[in-house]
Formats: structure tokens, C-alpha cells, sequence
């Protein structure tokens, strides 16, 4: 891939989108171009189509989408398909009609069944039910990686899927009202040790399992993905380990300093039980996450702590412990 490819990040601003950007300035790709929300509302299906009737784009990066935990996703159902649905058809279908010819579209590990078996593999998509909690994205996410594998069938476009398991890494959302359970937990943990508070509680009961990726990896697994013409098919993108929530959030503890003791509301939802993906199609072509968990969170949670008192210190909320 030529480094003056015209190469638009949609949703830049995000924590997937920052990560794009990030890693293609720092490939030396100098194509990069990025809008707003106002600049460009993606929900917006005649700005969408001006955009690129006007600009000469070669690679959509489609990071754009509403996104939320556990509970965002329970009370706000309609606004997570609806937001997700329109955005994904107006750039897929706008790209289509400008003659894009590759475009990687970003779903989610949550399209796979609740009860699927461990690892997941690509061909479970559909075999059985949804996890019920987030039915709603999923969906979206299941349209939008279907709509990419219709226009490449029909049309001859070269539109990839890739679908990552659980993320976390800079600009990660830290509202306890709506955010990912790494990110709840590391403010959470960070609010608990300030106050002195002797325990933490931690919603459910602590046994599902996660797997979690630093948004870095993902990005550099979108560069591979470009720039070694893999160009149709659905793709997970992981690392191929997972642990318990209590685990996971023993980890932060001691990441972040805390001493309390761990308490888990198990009256509050679990989720899928397990989400572990079956990576062995990127790692058979050459690609491999390097970030260890560990290190990972360590990382994000020096950049959390470092901007907490400026953007994150406001009253608390219980952690919703969901991936």
C-alpha cells in the first residue's frame, strides 16, 4: 500500500479510530484524513454521500459506532441498532458508490452466540442465540460485516470484517454509567484506593471470562491486514487467552494500588459466561498481538491517572463488570 493513500478514519476521535490514526502517522502513511462529528455526521446519509463524492478516498477505516457496557446497552436498545445500522449502510454504501475499493469494517466479539463453543471460531456467527444483554449492537454489527460480504459478492469490492475481542488502551470511555468493565474497573479501583475505602464491589459474580486486546494491537492488526492484501472475509482479531472477571480485577488492584477487599454483587447480570476467540487465521497468515495484559493495563492506567483529577474526578458509580 502506497504511503500517499488516501486513507479515511471514520470515528478518529474513538479509542479504536485514535489507535488508527496513531499507527498509520507512525508507518509514515500521510494520507490520513479524519472529520469531526461536525464536520461529517455519519448519520447523515447526503452529507455522507457529498463526503465522498467530493473527497478521493482509497481505504476506509470504519471505527464509527455507538458503543457502551452492559448497561447502556440494556436501556438503550433501540438507539444502539438504529445509530449503528444507519452509520454503517450510509459509509459502506456511499463507499461503494465512489468507487472505494477496500474498506475494513469493525465489529465486535459480541455478534457470536451466548452459549457458542470455546474458542470461537468465525463459522459459529449465526448458529444460535445472542446474548440477550446486548442483542441490540450485535445485530448491528452481524448487518454490517453481512453488508461487506454482499457488495464484495455482488460488486467485486475488497471489504474485510475484522472482529475484535473485549479492548482497552487510550482514550478508552471511563463513565462508570456506560463503559466496558476494564475501564469501570481501573476508575473504580483508582476512586477506591483516594477515598481510602476498604472494600470494592464489582458487579456479578466475578466467574465469566474475558479475553482483552490493547486497542494498539488491533490497530497494528488493521495495518497487516491492509498492507498484506487480505482483502474479503471475516477476520477475529484477540490474543487467544482469557481470565476470570475476579482475576482480571485482582490484576487492577494491584496495578492501581488498592488493598480493600473484592466483594461481587452476583444480583447483577453476568453476561455471556465466556468470550474466548479462535485467532488461528491471522496467526496462520504471520500476525500476533505483543502487548501483554499486564503491561497493557499498567500502561493505561498511568495515562487514566495522569488526567483524572482534569477529567474524571466526579462522583462515582457501582462498576457494571461487563465485556
Amino acid at each position: 500500500m502506497d504511503k500517499q493513500t488516501r486513507i479515511f478514519v471514520a470515528g478518529h476521535r474513538g479509542m479504536v479510530g485514535s489507535a488508527l490514526v496513531r499507527k498509520l502517522k507512525a508507518a509514515g502513511y500521510e494520507g490520513v484524513i479524519t472529520r469531526t462529528h461536525a464536520e461529517l455526521d455519519l448519520t447523515d446519509q447526503s452529507a455522507v454521500n457529498r463526503f465522498f463524492a467530493s473527497d478521493q478516498i482509497d481505504v476506509v477505516l470504519l471505527a464509527a459506532a455507538r458503543v457502551g457496557g452492559i448497561m447502556a446497552n440494556a436501556t438503550q436498545p433501540g438507539e444502539f441498532l438504529y445509530e449503528n445500522l444507519v452509520i454503517e449502510t450510509n459509509v459502506i454504501h456511499a463507499a461503494y458508490r465512489a468507487k472505494v475499493d477496500r474498506l475494513v469494517f469493525f465489529g465486535s466479539s459480541c455478534i457470536y452466540p451466548k452459549m457458542c463453543p470455546q474458542p470461537i471460531r468465525e463459522a459459529y456467527l449465526l448458529t444460535s442465540e445472542l446474548e440477550p444483554t446486548n442483542d441490540a449492537y450485535a445485530i448491528a454489527k452481524i448487518a454490517g460485516l453481512k453488508l461487506c460480504d454482499a457488495y464484495n459478492r455482488e460488486y467485486g469490492t475488497r471489504y474485510v470484517a475484522l472482529m475484535p475481542t473485549n479492548l482497552y488502551g487510550p482514550n478508552d470511555n471511563y463513565d462508570l454509567k456506560n463503559s466496558h468493565v476494564l475501564p469501570a474497573l481501573i476508575r473504580k479501583t483508582h476512586e477506591a484506593r483516594l477515598h481510602g475505602d476498604p472494600t470494592l464491589t464489582v458487579w456479578g459474580s466475578g466467574t465469566p471470562r474475558r479475553e482483552f486486546l490493547h486497542v494498539d494491537d488491533l490497530a497494528a492488526a488493521t495495518l497487516f491486514v491492509l498492507e498484506h492484501d487480505v482483502n474479503t472475509g471475516v477476520f477475529n482479531v484477540g490474543v487467544g487467552e482469557d481470565l476470570s472477571i475476579r482475576e482480571l480485577a485482582q490484576i487492577i488492584c494491584d496495578v492501581v494500588g488498592f488493598e480493600g477487599e473484592l466483594q461481587f454483587d452476583a444480583s447483577k447480570p453476568d453476561g455471556t459466561p465466556r468470550k474466548l476467540l479462535d485467532v488461528s487465521r491471522l496467526a496462520e497468515m504471520g500476525w500476533r498481538a505483543s502487548i501483554g495484559l499486564v503491561d497493557g493495563i499498567s500502561n493505561t492506567y498511568r495515562e487514566f491517572a495522569a488526567k483524572y483529577e482534569e477529567k474524571f474526578a466526579t462522583p462515582s458509580f457501582e462498576t457494571a463488570a461487563r465485556a
